[in-house]
């Protein structure tokens, strides 16, 4: 049979294949048989259409995968899905160019992040100045005693809050009751002449009595009035009341066990606190050498600050001007307070070539205690300008000034170009325009949420 020649040929060449290894990966003008026979044997690839090389490759245990006939295609998915995803990436680069913060008005409250309209205003100037508290010499007086005498009761405490003209000590004194006296005695004679004056005036009218008893009464009568008058004087000169002490002699008369003809009560000359008391009950006052007052009273409602201000800025500073204090120990700044400037002195201090200017403090929790030492801010100049915007709303992205601007989507960062400046605000020059909302609270949470954008745009 013509058979074996076959054979044999087709095993010439299935050795020669061994031989040839993967130097043959595909024999496409070999019969089928034949390049069925060596793709079986693992020396050449069939066709990739050929579908039962496809079966094989798909048979498990198979060593490796034949190629996908659609593995042309991968490269068109990954084009898709590169436009698909540059397009995404194209918005979010879009919106990162603009600065666009997304927030829902939930979460803008949520984060507690406060908005102003954008307007006009002043930024004032000052001048830095330490000062000295000083009480308001207005408002400090001393209880003097008037009289000699003893201190007998001593009514106030140290601390104690007094009105005007109270009650704050009791003095007795020989020289009040020698007054006191006079003025009573002189009282009684000149009802005495009086009546006697009168009775004659009647006399003279009825022709009983002669021209001359008359005139005598008229003299009397005259001459007591006028010592009542020096006595009430006399009184008034020591602080007394005249009617006081007529009517403390009434009382006087239905006690008899009980006198106030030695007692003088001293009076507070104003409302405030005792801050000073100088004598204990039994002190002898107002002889040469002894003390010459009892208590000192202070209103320290409102206090004085002493600044000292160089020559150079003399001319900036005028009355009337609004002074911001701060305490002038570490640790202390969060506590301020604004008064006025109510004196500039036109003299300088010769040793120091600085004037004298004088603040008046309203301190109505007494914490401004005299002689601590201040920082006074003095307002020196006032700018109007067309757009002021708070501190807290300016912040720092990439080397500029930037402001968040209240958006229907959220916040939008706007750069604007910095002017003038106090301790409150800024002047916008270029950026922004009046009528704008900003965000003038927690702004600095914009600005994180911005640099995670950035941070995930990097990325």
């Amino acid at each position: 049979m013509r058979i074996v020649p076959s054979v044999a040929a087709a095993a010439a060449l299935l050795a020669a294949g061994f031989a040839l290894g993967s130097a043959v990966p595909a024999v496409p003008t070999l019969p089928d048989r034949l390049r069925q026979t060596l793709a079986a044997a693992g020396l050449a690839r069939p066709p990739a259409d050929d579908p039962d090389h496809r079966a094989a490759a798909a048979a498990p245990g198979r060593p490796e995968a034949a190629p996908d006939p659609h593995a042309g295609d991968d490269h068109a998915d990954h084009d898709h899905a590169h436009g698909h995803a540059h397009g995404h990436a194209h918005g979010a680069d879009e919106a990162h160019e603009r600065g666009t913060i997304r927030m829902r008005p939930d979460q803008v409250a949520g984060q507690d992040i406060v908005t102003r309209t954008v307007g006009g205003g002043t930024l004032a100037r000052h001048l830095l100045v330490p000062g000295t508290i000083t009480p308001d010499t207005d408002r400090i007086a001393r209880v003097p005693a008037r009289v000699v005498g003893t201190v007998a009761e001593m009514r106030k405490r140290l601390g104690d809050a007094v009105q005007t003209n109270e009650v704050v000590a009791i003095l007795d004194s020989r020289e009040v009751a020698d007054a006191k006296s006079e003025y009573l005695t002189a009282q009684v004679q000149a009802e005495l002449q009086t009546i006697n004056f009168e009775r004659q005036q009647k006399l003279l009218a009825s022709r009983s009595a002669s021209e001359a008893a008359f005139e005598t009464a008229r003299a009397a009568y005259l001459e007591n009035r006028l010592r009542v008058d020096l006595a009430r004087q006399k009184l008034s000169a020591l602080g007394l009341d005249a009617a006081e002490v007529a009517a403390a002699q009434k009382r006087d008369e239905a006690t008899p066990n009980q006198s106030t003809l030695r007692r003088y009560p001293l009076r507070a000359p104003l409302a405030g606190r005792i801050v000073e008391r100088k004598v204990d009950v039994g002190t002898a006052v107002g002889k040469e050498g002894d003390p010459a007052d009892l208590y000192t009273v202070a209103d320290l409602s409102t206090v004085w600050i002493e600044l000292s201000v160089p020559t150079l800025d003399l001319a900036q500073v005028r009355e009337g001007a609004r002074v911001t204090v701060t305490p002038g120990r570490t640790g202390e700044a969060e506590r301020r307070a604004e008064g006025r400037v109510i004196f500039v002195s036109p003299f300088l201090n010769p040793d120091t070539r600085s004037a004298r200017v004088v603040v008046a403090l309203p301190n109505p929790d007494l914490a401004w205690r005299p002689g601590t030492f201040v920082t006074a801010e003095v307002e020196i100049a006032q700018d109007a300008v067309p757009v002021r915007i708070p501190k807290a709303a300016v912040q720092t992205i990439a080397g500029r000034s930037a402001v968040f601007v209240r958006t229907a989507e959220g916040f939008e960062k706007r750069p604007v170009t910095l002017g003038r400046s106090d301790d409150e605000a800024y002047e916008v020059t270029a950026g922004l325009e009046p009528g704008a909302e900003i965000a003038v609270g927690n702004a600095f949470l914009l600005k994180a949420e911005l640099g995670k954008a950035d941070a995930g745009h990097d990325h």
